[in-house]
């Protein structure tokens, strides 16, 4: 008995010395002393750069610096990106990325002035969310199935606007095309509030953003969902079919929204902004904060985001190459 409790507190004064002793934190030192920035590529107030602020918040509470946000928009994202690219690697640069950073690729190939695979270090994927295909009430269709069968009786006919060409709402529609076999005509905006003006007018016939972006009008009768991305319905539209229970599971964009820094951040860096980061969101303050905007919590390893953004990649690169997107 003695034995076992002697053994028990030397165990306990071991762990209370390892966890204080200078060695052990030497790894990532202090970091961080000084106030970290997160370049955000777009305006404020953009859903991005919401996500981005709430993080540099949840980092703020958890490691005791100052996190900012940094809006470097234009370029379709590609200014503040590549700002980043470019910054130090020393962990007081971080940046926030979402689905344009996959899409770019495919669209700009060498035009774009970053290799999104190897000029930075994914971090966490914070969130993500669903898109919804919502149809203007004057197009007299009840679900997907009729939509189909609408769109494919009268090609060519129907519309739908995006925030873009290569924009995420823009490549829902081109994959909803290609996946179901729809000659549809798309308008590029030069914005996403412009778009769903137009839609609620009735415009342009249909669209897809995001379940937060929409669910007001939906549940207002002023526009009607069809079906909405992602592996399960969403909280906030609990009636409407996913595209694979509409017999559709081709349909299944979903934006991220990620933190990543510049290639070459110690490992160790990387690990303490992760670990920090994916507390938050998976039982900490974030997750209801994020829930409560309609997105979907994440809270990813560093090598599970750096997966997804490789499979994202790929994918946006083909349902581009195969609609023959080019860039504006």
């Amino acid at each position: 008995m003695h034995h076992h409790r002697r053994n028990f507190i030397s165990r306990c004064a071991a762990l209370a010395l390892g966890s204080a002793a200078p060695w052990a934190l030497a790894s990532t030192g202090s970091y961080p002393d000084k106030t970290v920035r997160i370049i955000i590529p777009y305006p404020a107030g953009a859903a991005t750069d919401t996500l981005g602020r709430l993080a540099g918040q949840a980092l703020q509470q958890a490691l005791g610096q100052s996190f900012i946000a940094d809006n470097k928009g234009g370029g379709g994202t590609t200014i503040g990106t590549r700002a980043l690219a470019q910054s130090e690697p020393d962990g007081y640069t971080l940046g926030m990325v979402d689905s344009t950073f996959t899409i770019n690729p495919g669209l700009l190939g060498a035009r774009l002035a970053y290799d999104s695979q190897k000029d930075f270090t994914p971090i966490c994927l914070i969130a993500s969310a669903q898109f919804v295909l919502v149809t203007h009430p004057s197009v007299p269709v009840k679900d997907l199935a009729g939509f189909i069968a609408k769109a494919k009786a009268e090609p060519g006919t129907l519309a739908y606007g995006s925030a873009g060409v290569g924009s995420g709402p823009h490549l829902a529609g081109e994959q909803l095309a290609q996946q179901a076999g729809l000659k549809v005509v798309h308008i590029p905006y030069k914005g996403g509030g412009t778009v769903i003006t137009d839609l609620l007018g009735g415009q342009v016939q249909f669209a897809f953003a995001t379940v937060p972006t929409l669910a007001e009008h939906i549940k207002a009768g002023k526009l009607r969902a069809l079906a909405v991305t992602g592996p399960k319905r969403s909280a906030l539209l609990l009636d409407v079919a996913t595209f694979a229970e509409a017999g559709l599971p081709g349909v299944d964009i979903m934006p991220l929204f990620g933190l990543v820094a510049p290639k070459g951040i110690a490992a160790a860096t990387v690990d303490k902004i992760s670990k920090a980061l994916r507390a938050s969101i998976r039982q900490g303050e974030m997750q209801s904060r994020l829930k409560a905007m309609g997105f979907e919590p994440v809270g990813s390893t560093p090598a599970e985001f750096a997966q997804r953004i490789q499979e994202d990649t790929a994918k946006w690169t083909e349902v581009i190459r195969k609609g023959g997107i080019r860039p504006e």
